[in-house]
């Protein structure tokens, strides 16, 4: 039987156990940032076997900040009372940095969006995750 991904990175570099709560906001983005991207960008590449440049315009086009704030603005009523206090944590902080084509709402909106998929990464709740994302496409009207 193959192990999880989680359980064999945590094995193979000798990672502890460290709860997601524990994380600041902006690290639980910066995770749920790369673990988005990453379930985008394997949807995408199951949808078949084409140039690198057509995948990463669609990937792009699914993992820019307003495709975020609009996936969000979809699950905002089917958040837990814990995923809105994750995501408003993370539209809440203070970033340095700022997106080129973003607006600042947007921006923040996403932002919220990638600590709370950072959240339930850390947390072990990937069924839930992946359900988010699905649900936050279907509703913003996002095609893959």
């Amino acid at each position: 039987m193959e192990k999880s991904l989680n359980k064999l990175l945590k094995e193979s570099f000798q990672m502890h156990e460290v709860s997601a709560k524990s994380y600041s906001p902006l690290v639980l983005a910066y995770i749920g940032d790369g673990i988005y991207d990453l379930v985008i960008r394997t949807v995408v590449v199951n949808r078949g076997n084409t140039q690198a440049n057509k995948l990463h315009k669609k990937t792009s086009s699914l993992v820019k900040a307003s495709s975020q704030s609009a996936m969000i603005d979809g699950l905002l009523e089917i958040l837990t009372e814990e995923e809105m206090a994750v995501y408003k944590r993370g539209r809440n902080a203070k970033s340095a940095t700022m997106a080129k084509n973003a607006t600042m709402q947007d921006y923040r909106k996403a932002t919220g969006f990638e600590a709370l998929m950072g959240y339930l990464y850390l947390d072990n709740q990937w069924e839930r995750m992946v359900y988010l994302i699905k649900e936050g496409l279907q509703r913003a009207n996002l095609c893959l």
